[in-house]
């Protein structure tokens, strides 16, 4: 399950983006290698200075992974499926802007494990 993926690398130390895409990689055999997972890694807390939640940009990149063969313009449904877990991540978390969902949902025992999770969620209802 890809919320079980993502607390297991989360726990490990890995920021939201990189545990999104670490677990939906898993989940659903994405074939990334170790160095394609490391690309993502500038956009956990919310590329670093709270704008797009990384949880968000690393499930960005999960979604890329899956549909795209050659490149994002030669991929028709890419934009509908990337606008679908924006709404679908915005539904559920309630914003998309890392520095306003700190402040709703991180916490100093778990950090920012709930937005994954949630985000988790919102990935799960585009990818199937």
């Amino acid at each position: 399950m890809l919320k079980d993926r993502a607390t297991e690398y989360y726990e490990k130390g890995y920021n939201c983006a990189e545990t999104i895409l670490r677990a939906a990689n898993d989940e659903y055999q994405l074939g990334l290698t170790e160095d394609a997972m490391k690309l993502c890694g500038g956009f956990g807390a919310g590329m670093g200075c709270g704008k797009a939640c990384g949880a968000l940009c690393g499930g960005i990149c999960a979604i890329s992974a899956k549909l795209i063969e050659t490149s994002a313009h030669e991929t028709p449904e890419l934009r509908a499926a990337c606008t679908k877990l924006v709404a679908a991540f915005n539904r559920i978390l309630g914003d998309t802007e890392c520095k306003n969902l700190m402040q709703k949902y991180k916490k100093p025992d778990t950090r920012c494990l709930q937005t994954v999770l949630l985000g988790c969620e919102a990935l799960e209802s585009v990818m199937e």
